[in-house]
């Protein structure tokens, strides 16, 4: 009998054991500094929306969360190392609507999004805004398409990478719009402007922080906007819906995520210490002044929204056509 009760106690030890770490793990969590992976250029929306959040909580929690920016391959090159990085908290990615969109676009990706990742939670969601370059003739959606239709093949539209929301959302456009664009991929959404600006490309689907300092500067033209409503961001600018594409709905979202494994209660703190930054006053301005929403999903709650962006990215990859070797 007391040998019985021994090995009964022995084992609720074993098994509590591993939640007594996991505990002792996040109540010292974090000892030292983190870093934060964007896997675009610096300058574009997500090193934007990135390093407000990094710098929050760092506040909050006492250790340097440092921005590392791993541009290339469309966000799928930061996303891989992200994906293989230690589980143990200290390496956190910002991801984006564009890997919910990289399945359905790519015959073979290096990372599994929904496997290799614990979501967070999302930090902010945006619509994005279709700008072209002050040259062209153009002072409305239905004034572009036909301007695009009298010229096919010579509108070149930029993006921040193959399989980037400007890269979907073009290729959105162009399938329901029925025009002939041709895309240009770049490393990053900033030099993607800069080209834009001088003329070199005349398109572009930006997300509306990275375009709204060039359109109040009129180095840029915005003629509509991505989401079902009117942006606050761009007061006055339609959206696509309005604008003779009843189906043409998208938004911008960045999330955060870390590699799978992780133990839960460090997913837990790192959940609710961005929950508490979501709320600062001074980071809802900063997302305010670009027309972004904060986010503050629980982890399941964006585990399932990871889940269905996926399943719709790849109905729009395949009713587009559009493909990345």
């Amino acid at each position: 009998m007391v040998m019985r009760k021994f090995v009964r106690l022995c084992a609720c030890a074993a098994m509590m054991f591993p939640l007594f770490v996991g505990q002792a793990q996040a109540q010292a969590w974090p000892t030292r500094a983190i870093t934060l992976i964007v896997p675009f250029a610096p300058g574009g929306t997500t090193d934007i929306v990135a390093r407000a959040l990094a710098h929050k909580l760092s506040e909050q929690l006492g250790q340097q969360v440092i921005v590392d920016n791993r541009g290339g391959a469309g966000g799928n090159l930061g996303a891989n190392i992200a994906a293989k990085a230690a589980p143990d908290g200290y390496t956190v990615f910002m991801a984006t609507v564009a890997h919910a969109m990289a399945p359905g676009l790519y015959k073979q990706l290096p990372y599994d999004f929904v496997r290799d990742f614990d979501p967070v939670t999302v930090v902010a969601s945006l619509p994005n805004v279709l700008i072209v370059n002050p040259a062209i003739k153009a002072n409305s959606v239905a004034e572009f398409i036909a301007y695009l239709k009298a010229n096919p093949d010579k509108v070149n539209y930029g993006s921040a990478g193959p399989g980037s929301t400007e890269h979907m959302s073009g290729e959105l456009f162009r399938s329901q719009a029925g025009v002939k664009i041709a895309h240009v991929p770049y490393k990053g959404g900033a030099p993607m402007m800069v080209d834009l600006m001088a003329g070199q490309i005349q398109m572009a689907i930006e997300t509306s922080a990275s375009a709204q300092a060039q359109v109040k500067a009129g180095k840029v033209k915005a003629l509509a906007v991505t989401s079902a409503k009117r942006s606050p961001a761009f007061p006055g600018i339609p959206t696509l819906k309005e604008s003779g594409l009843p189906n043409y709905e998208v938004t911008t979202w960045y999330g955060i995520l870390v590699p799978h494994g992780t133990p839960a209660p460090i997913v837990a703190k790192l959940y609710h210490e961005t929950e508490v930054a979501l709320k600062d006053p001074d980071l809802l301005k900063r997302f305010a002044e670009f027309g972004a929403a904060p986010g503050g999903e629980t982890p399941e709650q964006f585990a399932k929204f990871i889940k269905q962006e996926i399943a719709t990215w790849k109905r729009v990859a395949r009713e587009s056509g559009a493909t990345i070797e």
